[in-house]
Order: structure tokens, then sequence, then C-alpha cells
């Protein structure tokens, strides 16, 4: 068994434990009426695009997702999140060492030994959602989870959900599928994101994501016999008709849209098996970024 498989099993594990952790950190998570920035890059950077959309949408307050290198810092923040697993990667860290002193800033990352620790002013560390993989899997959906408990929308059922995503079977056929597009609405656009990430780095699939509405706009030109349209969460009215008209195979997102993307990460290492690839080292990429001096 890879490390990634031995990660993406434990995720309902640490959610509740996420969960928990919530509960213990109120002092430095946002508050409601708060205005937030969240920044990171790749797999946190769409986490933190769903969980912007999550928190503005249910009243909390201003909240907006930048990658760490396009920061624009034009507005006033009450307080800054920085997911980074690893607590080495350049952009976040130059990022946050910028707004000592004139923003609060709290880091969420899995190692407590890392430069992030001495930069940011508050920190949670999930150190239980660590991991071997360079591939990210339970460290963002834990993050995630920390998030969403946080302003009170996890529950058991989540982690049910998340169990029966690990247990059930993937669709017969799926793996042999040339193209996989995912599909999301709201919070869920950035998890489709996510989605699409994950099966390029661990398999190098041909994939794509798109807000749902957005796919009859051009993208559904390209669904076939051979290609998986996926969608993670609940599906515009006539959505899943239009896609089987073409022959697509429609994968409908039936569980809790974090238990879905559990479900995502599987076919990620089921087709890269299939192609014979390490999802465990994915090539050309590292654990962390880090950029030599100029």
């Amino acid at each position: 068994m890879t490390y990634v498989e031995t990660e993406i099993a434990s995720q309902p594990e640490c959610w509740r434990r996420a969960a928990d952790l919530a509960a213990t950190h109120q002092d430095v998570l946002p508050r409601a009426g708060e205005r937030v920035a969240i920044i990171g890059c790749g797999t946190s950077l769409y986490m933190g695009q769903a969980y912007a959309t999550l928190r503005e949408a249910g009243g909390q307050g201003v909240t907006d997702a930048f990658a760490a290198s396009e920061f624009l810092g034009v507005r006033a923040y009450d307080r800054v999140i920085a997911l980074t697993r690893s607590g080495t990667t350049t952009e976040v860290l130059e990022l946050v060492e910028s707004l000592r002193g004139k923003v609060r800033t709290v880091a969420v990352t899995a190692d407590p030994n890392t430069p992030v620790m001495s930069l940011a002013d508050d920190a949670v560390v999930l150190d239980f959602a660590d991991e071997q993989s360079v591939v990210q899997t339970r460290f963002a959906t834990t993050a995630l989870t920390l998030l969403r408990a946080q302003l009170g929308l996890h529950s058991e059922a989540v982690e049910e959900d998340g169990r029966r995503a690990l247990a059930e079977p993937l669709p017969a056929g799926l793996v042999e599928s040339t193209q996989f597009t995912f599909l999301g609405r709201g919070w869920t656009v950035g998890l489709a994101v996510e989605a699409g990430l994950k099966m390029r780095e661990a398999a190098l699939a041909w994939t794509e994501a798109y807000p749902a509405m957005e796919y009859r706009h051009g993208p559904i030109s390209i669904a076939s016999p051979t290609t998986a349209t996926w969608m993670i969460g609940e599906a515009p009215a006539g959505l899943a008709q239009q896609v089987e008209a073409t022959g697509a195979r429609w994968v409908e997102g039936r569980l809790d849209p974090l238990a879905e993307l559990v479900r995502v990460h599987r076919l990620a290492v089921a087709v890269a098996a299939a192609k014979g690839l390490d999802p465990d080292r994915p090539r050309n990429l590292t654990r962390s970024v880090i950029l030599a001096d100029a």
C-alpha cells in the first residue's frame, strides 16, 4: 500500500479530531463580522476558496481567498489565515512576514517545527494530518474541516459519508475514462478544482474543472462516450440529462462534498495504478515549493 492510500483512509478520523480542535481554538480563528483573507498555494488555495465562499455566504463577514503570490493588499483585513501543510512554502512565508505588525495572522499547518510558526501571530497545528506523500489529501480536507467546524458546518454525518466514500466501490469502468471534468457550485467550485488537480498530480490525467452552470457554455463540447463528468454537490436541474445525451458518463455527487473529494482521491490512485505510476511521488513535484534566493 502506498503512503497516499493510508492517508486517504484516515480522513474521517482526522476530521473528527479537527472538529474537536476547532472548539478549543475559537480565540485564534475568525470571529463573526471580521474581515478575513485566506492565502495558500495549490491545494491550500482551493481549500481557501471553498472556505471563503462558505464563510461569506453564511453571513460571517467579508472573506477573500488569494494565491499567496497574488495577495492584493488593497483591503483592510482583521485577520489573515495562511494554509500551509509544510510551513516552508516561499510565497507563504514572504507574505506572512510582510504582514507582521499590520494584521493578525494565523497559520494552519501540519508541522510545528517550521518557519511559519515563528512568523505568524497564531497557529493551529494539525500534525495528526501530516503526510508522507507529496500529494495532499488528508491535510487539505482536515484543514477545511477545521474551518467548516468553526462555522458550525461539520457533523458526524460528514464523517459517516467519508467512511462510505472509502467503503463503496467506484463506478465500474470509470478508471478507463480518457478525460475527467469536475463541476461544483458555490463553495464546491474550489473542491472541483482541487479534484482536477489531484487527478493531474497523481495520475497524469487530462482533467478540467468548472462552475456547474458554466459547463454548458462551451466545455460540454468535449464530452463523449470516453469521458466522465463528476458533479461535486447538487447539480443544476437538467445538467445530468444534457451530459448523458452526449454519451459521456455522469457521476452524481451523492455524499457530502468533502466525502466526494475522498472518492476522487481513490480514483486518482486507481488511475495511477492502471498506468503504473507512483502516486506518492508525482513527476516534477516536491512536498513544498522553496524558491532559491535570486
